[in-house]
């Protein structure tokens, strides 16, 4: 027995280790078949995001190797693509550059980014502090990626075009690119828009098909055939030999500080996507992940790493959808694609060397293109103007200020939408309608009848620090729009499954006040911890266990039985 417990926590620890000591042969064909496609698909798109972070073509791909191993192990999905991604790498390059401008180095400073990044994430896992998923709202998120997405177009715009844009800011970079086109190099700009075009001739005809690594292929070969490289083309280059190597980064101490800031801000947004993701696949296909688990995962692959010489990864919806297309089935397709990104990194350098930047941008922008979800923003338009209003605002935020002050507007618009809702929640005042059972808010029809003398009201929040007031306001305005004198007033407590000490005291006071006005005051379908936190405060003694009923009919009855005048002070 102890021998079965053992093991159970060994899988809940390694669940991917779990996974493949259960495998069924029937999944194999699915996994080796993903994994091939994923590694044609990751190849090009994970050069492109080293570029895109700042660290070079090979370190995209070096940095896809670690991750693979350790997520494989211990993530909790058997499908997420975990790697190199484009809003992690946009942010990697937003604070390390700065960085490097005062005389670091480049490579070392997004690797120990990585490694401060993973640590957050385990400090949080070892914390239990899985519900940060949650910070990001569907509105702040589709609003954060787009915003995302714009700046990686803008920071790709001087390789496809071979236009030197000193600008670091989206409107700088854009309005220097307007007034310079007339530098553009055209056979540069004109390989990057026949990518580009390729890529979404591909996404839309054949979705499973590998554009990238189509694309960069037939753009090296035309490098190969026209000679472009020697008429200013440029290509990646040579491509250092081997495997990434241990290394400890070495920088300036007056850097760590900042890195860690920026750290935590990377952790949630990488973690947040990376969780979404995750819990997608899961509902598609009828499995469950743990929210805890994937930052032990996240957090471990950011730290190794960053000990390779990697940078900050996450998840990739696109790869994990090309994955699950497929048929991936275990964390075994990702250790496929792993292997076949080695046998590239060995023995394929030469090829390598020759793709073209502009493609790489290409893919980039392909990329981004995808991460602006205008279906959503309609959506989000015909649900509740003020849901486009946060996502709007929100990447404007990311626009007009750096990534990690944006995931500070991002988290902080969705804290406020929270509380805003938390503090200005419906309620409604309970009544009668003919022929139809049940008790309804008298807003919603306007045949609803109330008993005379008896208010029935619900709240439709916890009631805390953030929201006394307000029910009291309400409680009193729907107690003043009676026409006949009230004698009760019941509170349904369904949406109250506890409180705090400032709503207890409000409560007490809106008691005593009620007495004063001869109004009896009870409640109605109150939960246990509820209940208890009553009936320590005094609260319950001072109202009356009588006047705590299990459901709304029960008050009726108790009013129409017991109706009496409130127990004096």
């Amino acid at each position: 027995m102890k021998g079965i417990n053992a093991y159970s926590k060994i899988f809940r620890f390694l669940p991917g280790l779990g996974r493949l000591l259960h495998y069924k042969p029937a999944w194999l064909r699915g996994d080796i078949l993903a994994g091939v496609t994923v590694a044609a698909y990751l190849i090009p798109q994970c050069m492109a995001y080293g570029e895109l972070a700042g660290v070079g073509p090979v370190a995209g791909l070096w940095a896809i190797l670690p991750p693979m191993v350790v997520y494989g192990l211990l993530g909790s999905s058997p499908q997420l693509s975990v790697g190199p991604e484009s809003t992690t790498a946009v942010m990697t390059a937003a604070v390390v550059a700065p960085l490097v401008a005062t005389g670091g180095n480049y490579g070392a400073i997004a690797s120990l980014l990585a490694i401060l990044v993973g640590l957050v994430c385990l400090v949080g896992y070892l914390a239990r502090l899985g519900f940060l998923a949650n910070l990001l709202s569907k509105p702040i998120l589709v609003g954060y990626m787009t915003g995302v997405a714009l700046i990686m177009i803008a920071s790709q715009l001087s390789k496809i075009s071979g236009i030197d844009i000193e600008a670091d800011s989206v409107l700088g970079q854009v309005g220097e690119f307007l007034q310079k086109t007339d530098q553009i190099h055209w056979p540069t700009f004109l390989l990057a828009a026949l990518v580009l075009t390729f890529l979404l001739g591909v996404q839309r005809r054949f979705t499973t098909a590998p554009g990238p690594l189509l694309a960069v292929l037939l753009a090296t070969l035309a490098v190969a055939v026209l000679r472009l490289d020697q008429q200013g083309v440029a290509v990646v280059g040579p491509i250092q030999a081997g495997l990434p190597q241990f290394a400890l980064p070495q920088i300036a101490a007056s850097d760590l500080m900042p890195l860690l800031g920026s750290a935590v801000g990377i952790a949630v947004v990488g973690y947040s996507d990376n969780v979404l993701t995750a819990r997608a696949f899961a509902a598609r296909n009828q499995y469950k992940v743990d929210a805890n688990q994937e930052l032990l995962a996240l957090g471990a692959a950011n730290f190794s790493n960053g000990l390779l010489q990697g940078f900050p990864i996450s998840s990739s919806g696109s790869r994990t959808v090309i994955g699950d297309s497929l048929g991936s089935k275990t964390q075994l397709f990702s250790w496929v694609a792993m292997g076949v990104v080695i046998l590239v990194l060995l023995f394929l350098r030469p090829v390598l060397a020759l793709f073209p930047g502009a493609a790489l941008g290409g893919i980039v922008i392909f990329a981004a293109l995808k991460r602006i979800d205008v279906d959503e923003f309609q959506r989000l338009r015909r649900f509740r103007r003020t849901e486009l209003g946060l996502a709007l605002i929100t990447t404007v935020g990311v626009l007009m200020t750096d990534l990690l002050v944006g995931v500070a507007i991002a988290v902080g618009l969705s804290v406020i939408d929270l509380f805003a809702r938390v503090a200005r929640p419906h309620d409604a005042v309970l009544g009668t309608v003919p022929n139809l059972p049940g008790l309804h808010d008298i807003s919603d029809w306007p045949e609803t009848s109330t008993i005379p003398g008896l208010v029935l009201y619900r709240y439709d929040a916890p009631l805390c620090f953030a929201n006394a007031e307000d029910f009291k306001r309400r409680a009193w305005q729907a107690i003043e729009a009676e026409a006949t004198p009230v004698e009760w007033f019941v509170l349904d407590t369904e949406a109250i499954p506890e409180i705090d000490i400032t709503a207890l005291d409000t409560l007490e006071e809106f008691n005593r006040e009620l007495r004063a006005r001869s109004i009896t005051f009870a409640m109605a379908r109150v939960k246990q911890d509820l209940y208890g936190q009553l009936r320590r405060s005094g609260l319950l003694a001072q109202m009356g266990p009588k006047h705590v009923f299990l459901t709304l009919h029960t008050a009726i009855e108790g009013f129409a039985a017991q109706a009496q005048p409130p127990q004096s002070e």
